[in-house]
């Protein structure tokens, strides 16, 4: 596999990248949507909401915890997942960046 060469963009070009790249996938917008709907769940929970096997969501919910979209607490044998608003803060920050721009601009 070929460099990355990550280190030649900065730091939040690099997390942006992880954000988008998290919720670049069919299956965690639907978990996001779901934990939006109903504010926080167990794993199990969104299992039954999803036509995906269970490791399929754990690893979706993986994903989405690492790049920092979600949180999860465990509770007993259950784990507790909701929004971290700090990576959609991240994202929201992106975005109305890019909104501010089209605002203004006139392009071709």
């Amino acid at each position: 596999m070929g460099i990355t060469k990550t280190e030649r963009f900065t730091a939040e070009q690099n997390e942006l990248a992880i954000l988008a790249k998290a919720i670049g996938h069919p299956a965690r917008i639907a978990i996001i949507e779901y934990l939006l709907k109903i504010d926080s769940c167990i794993c199990g929970d969104i299992v039954n909401e999803l036509p995906l096997a269970q490791p399929t969501v754990s690893q979706h919910l993986k994903e989405l915890k690492n790049a920092g979209l979600i949180k999860g607490n465990i509770e007993g044998t259950s784990i507790c997942y909701c929004i971290n608003e700090e990576g959609f803060n991240k994202l929201k920050g992106f975005f109305q960046n890019i909104n501010a721009y089209l605002i203004k601009k006139e392009c071709c």
